[in-house]
């Protein structure tokens, strides 16, 4: 058998079956390799050793391994709580704060069988694009430690394509698995809003913030997502009556495995930042849109390039409700001045918008998302770079000026944080590279509830490209 590592998580979970190996070996492994390699990626804030060995033995002895993730391994991002474990939210504010109980996803995960071997760095609060967080230092990029891995999910990335772990758990609210996801050479699915129940956005300002899955194929993506949504009897314990729409097809798993179906996919030529920053975009990102489009055409789907109709006030409105979303943080007094220039900036812009200011940015972004969906809607999917630019040089994003550095992770990633606006499900594929050997993603959105079409085209493109062969040198 090849290195437990190696392995997919689909594969792993298939020798953790035939008794190949066992939940204790797995998990020891996982975590000698976060301790040999940890030190210098900085992927982990805190590693669980000692409770992660004793759930293994748990789930071991205890737990029927007919459970969809019996055995595997996995870590929660710092923004999410585990009873007993700090929850830093990558600030200085929060150092040390244990958490009392587990949030919702996490007794998900563990009923799934699955086995948490710490918590993943994330930027403050998971309010950035990319992961530098001072109360725990830079993530650094696999593939080049002079780069970033973008974020917020930026520690699970890193930990997946270190070979860490074979996935992890993120969420995203502008781009925060699918930027980590391109950054790093791997598969980062967001679900559409409402899909599941116990990460749906629906109680996020804006419906933005969603929880999702990266890895380093569609099927082990595919397989960590559907443990997520936690179905019950075959169907999706919806918590709220507004959820996104559900064909009741049977686990996504299945369409990633498959790969099957022929479709329509539009091409998207601009973006909603267009007319109010320069954006630029890399050669090796559009270079990846035509190696994918021209894989598309050569299997039989349909292409046609379209751009998106919109006012030209997008920018203003989303940077006002990433201010809003800031606005309820739970830092008061002593601790604001304990924040990054940036949290500190938008907590303060976000208080001091009026309540009439607020109502007129949802309004007109909720009628930006219906803009968006019926313009999308006679494609089965639209393709676009994921990211604009290459993984950015650590350090690249202005420390000290708010203004600036929302600015350039607006310019960096312009694809991502309308599909969050407008609740859609998109996933990022590591289909290119950069000349000196970097990866870059391509992003495809999908219809409201039409996971199962993305896993189908993405695992497609996977059997053609094989990007689950490469690995950071």
């Amino acid at each position: 058998m090849a290195e437990l590592h190696d392995l997919s998580a689909l594969d792993l979970w298939r020798a953790l079956q035939a008794g190949d190996t066992s939940p204790t070996e797995v998990t020891v492994h996982a975590l000698d390799r976060a301790e040999r390699l940890n030190a210098h990626l900085g992927a982990f804030v805190t590693v669980t050793a000692d409770a992660a060995r004793q759930r293994a033995a748990d789930v071991e002895s205890g737990r029927a391994r007919t459970g969809r993730l019996w055995g595997l391994p996995l870590a929660d991002k710092d923004l999410v709580n585990r009873a007993g474990v700090a929850t830093g939210f990558g600030s200085r504010a929060f150092h040390g704060v244990v958490a009392a109980a587990s949030d919702e996803l996490v007794d998900v995960l563990d009923a799934a069988g699955a086995i948490s071997i710490g918590k993943t760095a994330t930027p403050e609060f998971g309010l950035a694009g990319y992961t530098e967080p001072l109360a725990t230092g830079p993530v650094r990029n696999p593939w080049d430690a002079t780069r970033g891995v973008g974020g917020s999910s930026g520690g699970a990335a890193a930990a997946v394509a270190a070979r860490i772990l074979p996935f992890a758990p993120g969420s995203d609210g502008g781009g925060s698995i699918r930027i980590p996801a391109a950054a790093c050479g791997l598969v980062g699915i967001k679900p559409s809003r409402g899909l599941i129940p116990s990460a749906s956005g629906v109680t996020s300002l804006g419906g933005l913030s969603v929880g999702g899955a990266l890895a380093r194929t569609v099927a082990d993506s595919a397989l960590l997502l559907d443990a997520m949504i936690g179905r019950e009897n075959g169907r999706i314990p919806h918590h709220y009556a507004l959820r996104a729409p559900d064909d009741d097809d049977g686990d996504l798993l299945g369409a990633a495995v498959r790969g099957e179906g022929r479709f329509q996919l539009g091409i998207l030529t601009n973006t909603p930042f267009d007319d109010e920053l320069d954006i630029v975009i890399d050669p090796a990102a559009t270079a990846a849109v035509s190696e994918a489009a021209s894989r598309y055409t050569d299997m039989g789907h349909g292409i046609e390039e379209f751009a998106l109709e919109h006012d030209g006030r997008y920018g203003e409105r989303f940077r006002a409700l990433w201010h809003a979303s800031a606005a309820s943080l739970p830092v008061d007094g002593v601790q604001l001045t304990q924040l990054e220039p940036l949290t500190r900036h938008l907590v303060e812009r976000g208080r001091a918008m009026s309540a009439r200011e607020l109502t007129a940015v949802l309004g007109a972004l909720s009628e930006f998302e219906r803009s968006v969906i019926r313009q999308f809607s006679r494609f089965d999917a639209v393709l676009t770079p994921t990211l604009a630019l290459s993984p950015r040089p650590l350090g690249w994003f202005d420390a000290d000026d708010p203004e600036r550095n929302f600015r350039q992770q607006c310019e960096y990633e312009p694809f991502t944080s309308f599909v969050n606006v407008a609740g859609l499900p998109a996933i990022t594929l590591p289909v290119g590279q950069t000349p000196d050997g970097l990866p870059m993603g391509v992003q495809l959105i999908g219809r409201p509830g039409e996971e199962a079409t993305l896993f189908a085209l993405g695992a497609q493109l996977e059997r053609r490209i094989r990007w689950q062969s490469r690995a950071p040198g």
